[in-house]
């Protein structure tokens, strides 16, 4: 029973492979810019991992059919989804990933002298003594590279081009928020976000295509 139980969620992965027949264009990161808009609420693991349902994966279908098919904006789907599928509760405070140090280090499995090297550099830092999700993904992230000898060092060169990525957004938004005219701060949140995911996808595309080049393909 338990086995069943937890086979009944999914992990993002799982749920972009049920996805990619119909949206080949979907990417994570486009799941995630959605959950951030809170069309979609997947619940959270200890770990901070996402635990997908089916239900979450006819949500995903619903929205993108919308926004392929006819050109909806999100809150205008929003508003859809809750005729369709109910409103979604509100997502809950202690859903949200903060980790001690100590857990960081467990999650991530990294040791004390790398993450400090990784705070030096400043790759991640903590928030009221805490770690958020971004944190411990960039903390696996670097975990996971140094099997291929990159080390925090090595990544000042992608923190750069994070940072003027990031400066990209703020210019568009900047307009923005200094309207100053209501709901002048979600339309900047908004724009935003998505900005930031397709610049995330241009950035994937772009890498690939290096990569082919220096392997002569």
């Amino acid at each position: 029973m338990t086995s069943q139980a937890a086979r009944s969620h999914m992990s993002i992965g799982e749920v972009l492979g049920l996805l990619h027949a119909e949206f080949p264009d979907v990417t994570i990161s486009k799941i995630r810019f959605l959950e951030g808009e809170g069309l979609i609420e997947p619940e959270r693991s200890p770990s901070g991992y996402r635990k997908f349902t089916h239900l979450h994966v006819e949500q995903l279908r619903f929205i993108l059919r919308e926004q392929r098919d006819h050109y909806l904006p999100l809150r205008v789907i929003k508003d859809k989804m809750a005729e369709s599928f109910g409103r979604p509760h509100a997502v809950q405070e202690n859903s949200e990933v903060r980790l001690s140090r100590a857990e960081l280090l467990e999650a991530a499995g990294l040791s004390e002298e790398t993450l400090t090297e990784l705070e030096d550099y400043g790759l991640l830092a903590p928030v009221a003594r805490r770690y958020d999700e971004d944190a411990l993904q960039v903390a696996r992230s670097v975990g996971a590279l140094a099997r291929f000898g990159l080390h925090a060092r090595h990544l000042r060169a992608v923190k750069a081009a994070a940072e003027r990525e990031a400066g990209l957004v703020e210019q568009t938004v900047a307009p923005i928020l200094k309207r100053r005219r209501p709901g002048a701060i979600g339309e900047a949140d908004e724009v935003g976000r998505e900005l930031s995911t397709l610049l995330l996808d241009l950035h994937a595309a772009l890498l690939r295509t290096g990569v082919r080049s220096v392997l002569g393909r």
